[in-house]
């Protein structure tokens, strides 16, 4: 199970666990990664369901090497992700709200 006091969510790759998590460094990253805008429009994309498919990358690719995994987003173009798309934009979306927020609250 994942931890959310650290920010953990679990990531599934080709059936093995991974967790994910959006350490400073991993929050640097994606924003690098993010080819228009900030952390803080992804944030408004993902709350007004406006988010895309590349964003979701980013975050899921962030979050995995935030956690420690060593790939890059052309590494999972070729792996399983437990759940599909589906999944991986929720936990997508939990890796970005996480980060901003103390477990518990709201």
């Amino acid at each position: 199970m994942a931890n959310p006091w650290t920010g953990e969510v679990a990531i599934w790759l080709d059936g093995q666990r991974h967790a994910a998590k959006l350490t400073l460094g991993a929050l640097a990253e994606l924003e690098a990664a993010l080819e228009t805008g900030t952390l803080i429009d992804l944030v408004e994309r993902f709350e007004g369901g406006r988010f895309s498919t590349r964003d979701v990358l980013a975050l899921i690719v962030a979050g995995l090497r935030g956690g420690g995994w060593q790939g890059t987003a052309a590494d999972l173009r070729t792996v399983e992700i437990g759940g599909g798309p589906v999944e991986a934009s929720r936990a997508a979306a939990e890796l970005l709200a996480r980060a901003f927020s103390v477990p518990g609250e709201g």
